[in-house]
């Protein structure tokens, strides 16, 4: 036998006595090659449902996987948009699922009365829609501030609802603030006052912070969310540790813990999604220049030290699968 193969029987022999079997599957990003931007992620039993702005597959285009790596298109989740609002800009969707089974939709759209973008509020049956909005009026529209866009809801561990959305102020020189409010028990309705929770103040964000993910940690409330402009090379991913789902919220020094990197220009409007004992962060992506025809999905490991998240990615090499 050449000394070649003996150290291939050699590195066999220990694979074996390490237990043989398959190897761990692996993936390369991106995950899902085509336009699907500000994507949202959700697990309802088995199955994984993806969310996205506006574009081929409708007003709320829709994903599914089992695994979080491979993707089956599904159909239009809100075939037809609040009667308060038009067509055409429908982005950023988010789901709820309530204690009776249903799920509430929270999205934005262009207000025909208002002359901004404005979060409305949907309802279904299933995951995969049709969400309905009946309502006369958006849930948040702050015409004042430039409208309002983004929204996320949160529940905490004592089940009450909050929903953090952005005000459009960027789209008319104003400042960006992230806010939070307290939501009825049916998740249809603001109760309280909003809470200012953070706004652009750190040379990454430039003049605009968005897309808030509140995530809970060990008893400690983390905020991620995006700054800069979304169409440039330089948005990115930062966080702020905050004292519960109303604030106070601290920026954390090490920001952005995700931007440009491998073939991944401009990564950001993340969510988070557990798998088991592992957190992994689902994010949208320009594949080439920022600006270009489409936002790809892309998926990398969120690692923590106690409850300080940082990103392995942009990852272009393979990974192993979640």
């Amino acid at each position: 036998m050449t000394q070649r193969a003996l150290g291939a029987a050699a590195l066999l022999a220990v694979v074996a006595g390490c237990g043989g079997g398959e190897p761990p599957a692996q993936f390369r990003n991106p995950v899902h090659d085509a336009d699907f931007p500000d994507p949202f992620v959700f697990r309802v039993d088995d199955t994984y449902h993806a969310y996205a702005t506006n574009g081929p597959g409708g007003n709320v285009q829709t994903l599914t996987s089992t695994d979080l790596v491979h993707w089956q298109k599904g159909k239009d989740a809100l075939p037809e948009v609040g009667p308060w609002a038009y067509e055409g800009k429908t982005w950023a969707p988010e789901l709820l699922a309530r204690d009776d089974g249903t799920y509430v939709l929270y999205y934005t759209a262009n207000a025909a009365d208002f002359g901004a973008q404005c979060v409305g509020v949907a309802v279904a049956d299933e995951p995969e829609g049709p969400f309905v909005d009946s309502t006369e009026e958006p849930l948040v529209c702050q015409r004042d501030e430039g409208g309002s866009i983004d929204p996320s809801p949160f529940r905490d561990d004592d089940g009450g609802l909050y929903l953090l959305w952005k005000n459009d102020g960027n789209c008319c020189m104003k400042d960006t603030w992230i806010y939070a409010q307290r939501l009825s028990s049916d998740g249809l309705r603001r109760q309280g006052r909003p809470t200012r929770l953070l706004k652009q103040d750190a040379g990454w964000e430039a003049n605009v912070v968005e897309a808030p993910t509140l995530w809970k940690r060990n008893d400690r409330y983390i905020l991620f969310y995006s700054g800069n402009d979304y169409a440039s090379d330089f948005y990115a991913v930062g966080y702020a540790t905050c004292d519960g789902p109303l604030g106070p919220c601290t920026d954390a020094p090490e920001n952005p813990i995700l931007k440009a990197g491998c073939r991944a220009t401009g990564p950001g409007h993340q969510a988070v999604v557990e798998v088991g004992d592992e957190t992994w962060l689902v994010y949208h992506a320009w594949p080439g220049q920022a600006g270009s025809d489409k936002r790809v999905l892309w998926l990398d490991r969120l690692r923590w030290e106690d409850a300080r998240p940082s990103v392995d990615g942009p990852t272009c090499a393979p990974q192993a699968s979640p």
